[in-house]
């Protein structure tokens, strides 16, 4: 190792951790040019290469690597919130309508397709653009693209290093939400913890957000499958040992680590994209069933992704390549990146649950910046494999018990549902709360579900 590794969790949460994460967070540490410390987040669990919910910052200019696996295959997967000027209250008479409406307006699932058919001109405009080019084709407006990372656009995408296959596989795919743990859900703001926070976000108790959380679909997993293939061969001719094959990575300065640079950035815009235009098409939905209902976007913030940023490293300004894996930039108050809203505050976090407990909204701290290079956790992480969830569970007995509390699920896959059932994941709350006793974010507002559109 050439770092040390650290985790970020509660005793009770590593006690639950199975041993491959210590495994491959040792093996993160590993690496080329790794600076300071791996770190694993409050949720990590098992992943490819990179644990899930794993972080680590590589400096370019001492050998430091790029790692497909240390993005992963839904490149830019993440979460944005929308804020409804609306009671929960005043949401519940069209609660059933709007379940079906919003399941039959977002394609979900395996293999769906939206009404969307990108030319190759078209579909190259889309990766330079993202969420901008939605924007600038009729799928929102300009004010979404304040409150969104990299402002809806990542720069340095190169649509010329993505693979026809890859451009095929997502040709039909936008506004579209993806099967496994994706999905939109209709929630309430049940609780807030942090009122000047929830104020500058204009969240108040009882008020009725939508979570939307996709990724870059076909598009991102066949960027990471061509590049995760060509990096196992290349790693040797730049003599880089592999302590498990699933970390293949390249030098940041080589002309494949450029080329994946290029690429991953084509598909963080094709996310921001993606989540742009559901976000449009959730706004034509609720404005059927509710005239002149307003949505406006909270924030927007990924999950798997590689970015180059300017941290601090033993009093130096340094720009690092920090690789986030299930794991979600936090910056603190005062931040240049931040938004105006947001300045005073800190970043927006997202926090997935699951079905039954829905999610939490967090802020970044400037603590975070030395403790894990501004990063913080993305979801409650996963308690046991998909494969052990459909033995002990069916979905319709989970539609069902969830019906009972309140919440309709809208799904194609029975298979999807019981996979994603409420207990195969972690205890949200404590993996929220040690995040915060770490200082890596703040509870802002704990969000309950009402409505979810599985895939």
């Amino acid at each position: 190792m050439k770092v040390a590794a650290r985790i970020y969790a509660t005793e009770a949460l590593i006690l639950k951790m199975d041993q491959k994460v210590y495994e491959q967070l040792c093996h993160v540490a590993m690496l080329p040019g790794i600076v300071d410390k791996a770190y694993a987040m409050p949720d990590a669990h098992w992943g490819y290469g990179f644990p899930i919910g794993g972080v680590a910052a590589f400096d370019p200019d001492q050998g430091g690597i790029i790692s497909a696996g240390g993005v992963g295959f839904d490149i830019s997967c993440g979460v944005r919130l929308l804020h409804a000027k609306l009671k929960i209250s005043e949401l519940t008479p069209y609660k059933e309508a709007l379940a079906n409406l919003l399941y039959k307006r977002i394609p979900s699932g395996t293999g769906s397709r939206g009404k969307i058919l990108l030319s190759d001109r078209e579909m190259n405009d889309m990766l330079m653009g993202g969420a901008r080019w939605a924007v600038d084709n009729g799928h929102g407006t300009a004010a979404d693209l304040d409150h969104t990372e990299e402002r809806g656009q990542m720069p340095g995408a190169n649509p010329e290093m993505i693979s026809q296959k890859a451009k095929d596989r997502q040709r039909e795919e936008m506004g579209t939400l993806g099967s496994g743990n994706h999905y939109l859900e209709v929630q309430e703001v049940k609780e807030i913890f942090h009122r000047p926070a929830a104020e500058a976000m204009g969240l108040e108790l009882n008020d009725v957000v939508i979570s939307i959380h996709c990724g870059s679909r076909g598009l991102g997993h066949q960027i990471g499958t061509d590049y995760l293939r060509s990096m196992v061969t290349a790693a040797k001719q730049f003599q880089i040992y592999l302590p498990d094959r699933e970390l293949a990575c390249v030098p940041l300065h080589s002309t494949l680590g450029e080329s994946y640079l290029g690429a991953m950035r084509g598909a963080i815009n094709c996310a921001l994209a993606n989540r742009q235009i559901i976000t449009h098409l959730v706004r034509e939905a609720f404005t059927e069933l509710i005239p002149n209902i307003e949505l406006r976007l909270v924030y927007d913030v990924s999950h798997n992704t590689c970015k180059s940023e300017w941290h601090d490293v033993n009093g130096k300004r340094k720009k690092l390549f920090v690789h986030r894996k299930g794991a979600t930039r936090a910056y603190g108050p005062g931040h240049e990146e931040l938004p105006e809203r947001f300045k005073a505050i800190g970043q927006p976090v997202f926090i997935g649950g699951n079905m039954a407990v829905g999610s939490f909204v967090l802020v970044g701290t400037n603590e975070a910046e030395a403790l894990s290079f501004s990063s913080a956790c993305h979801g409650a992480g996963r308690a046991m494999s998909r494969t052990e969830a459909k033995k002990l569970w069916n979905g319709p007995d989970i539609i069902r018990d969830l019906r009972e509390q309140g919440i309709l699920i809208r799904s194609g896959s029975y298979r999807g549902v019981a996979e994603e059932a409420p207990l195969a994941y972690k205890d949200l709350r404590e993996v929220v709360d040690a995040a915060e006793k770490a200082r890596l974010a703040l509870k802002v507002a704990q969000l309950s579900p009402h409505i979810c559109v599985k895939g």
